[in-house]
């Protein structure tokens, strides 16, 4: 259902952080040949892992291309739900539904526009169309969004305060005909946000996202960002992070808190921060070595001390320019 005479805002429906509770998570198994140098069987089965490792916290819907059936099938535990549809790719936390939550728990889900990071790739339309398709198929009402946006590209922390961009939100290959404030305004009005904090760019290199929040940083609670950083000052990232940093030390958050920053290695082979916030866990990509693996996982068991942390390899994501956030989006439920 079509819902065109309000925006969320309106009807009480916000985004809620991402450590609230899931009713489930959504994953898209990616359809060949969309991995040209990599091996079809070794990135689905990385894909399959982070799916199967969720599945022990919490439901998991998979999405998956009619062609591919039989492969999910033998790939994901039997636990986890297949929906067959047709994609393009296996980014859900872009192409995937963003869905909101009231407080008596109804969903409603926010329906930005995907235009494959740019216009990056072809086709995409399968993907553009997935929003709507899901709602069709969770029986979810849906608002039309007039614009481009992917769910990277954003952190909120529930309570009124988003983050994202400038590199991203502001780029001409997603919405070159609106102003901040006409990119603001929607993000508002759909996400149910009072405060957009806008940093400069995210870490390179990006040759797809063009700056996504979720290679940056990330709200790990009220108040409390994880940031990238390195201490190497030959590292292009090292500007990039230190001026996110100056940015959130001179911002606050919607209710006038000032943000206690938490800073995270930048590994070379894989995104740390890239994790995904599963009921009671932690799902963390990992590149298989203690050197890169060790300090940013102590800081994630000090930051979530009562979640499970779990690490799956990501280094195949990483080299999609991913993570285990960019694959995933959850779904809600009232807590």
């Amino acid at each position: 259902m079509l819902l065109q005479n309000s925006t969320p805002q309106d009807d009480g429906f916000f985004f809620p952080a991402e450590w609230q509770p899931h009713e489930a998570t959504i994953i898209a198994l990616p359809p060949a040949p969309n991995w040209g140098g990599f091996s079809m069987t070794d990135v689905r089965q990385e894909w399959a892992n982070v799916a199967n490792t969720i599945a022990n916290y919490e439901a998991v819907v998979m999405i998956v291309h009619p062609n591919d059936i039989a492969i999910a099938k033998r790939l994901l535990s039997s636990s986890i739900r297949i929906v067959e549809i047709p994609i393009n790719d296996g980014w859900s936390r872009d192409s995937g539904p963003i869905v909101l939550i009231n407080a008596q728990g109804e969903k409603r889900v926010a329906g930005f526009t995907f235009n494959s990071w740019g216009e990056k790739y072809k086709p995409y339309q399968d993907d553009a169309l997935l929003k709507a398709r899901l709602c069709t198929y969770l029986n979810i009402p849906f608002y039309p969004v007039d614009l481009v946006l992917e769910g990277g590209a954003i952190t909120v922390d529930g309570e009124g305060t988003l983050i994202t961009t400038e590199q991203c939100l502001l780029n001409p290959n997603r919405n070159p005909k609106k102003t901040r404030a006409e990119i603001e305004q929607p993000l508002k009005q759909n996400l149910n946000v009072r405060k957009i904090i806008w940093l400069d760019q995210g870490t390179v290199p990006d040759p797809i996202t063009d700056g996504h929040t979720d290679g940056l940083c990330v709200f790990a609670a009220p108040g409390t960002v994880l940031l990238n950083t390195t201490d190497d000052r030959s590292d292009p990232n090292f500007a990039i992070c230190q001026d996110a940093k100056k940015r959130l030390q001179e911002a606050t958050d919607a209710n006038g808190r000032q943000f206690n920053i938490i800073e995270i290695p930048l590994a070379v082979d894989v995104l740390h921060i890239n994790f995904y916030l599963a009921n009671n866990a932690v799902i963390v990509p990992i590149a298989n070595d203690h050197e890169q693996d060790d300090r940013p996982l102590a800081i994630l068991k000090e930051v979530f001390p009562t979640r499970e942390i779990a690490g799956v390899s990501g280094q195949i994501l990483a080299k999609g320019a991913g993570g285990i956030h960019c694959i995933t989006q959850q779904v809600p439920k009232a807590a």
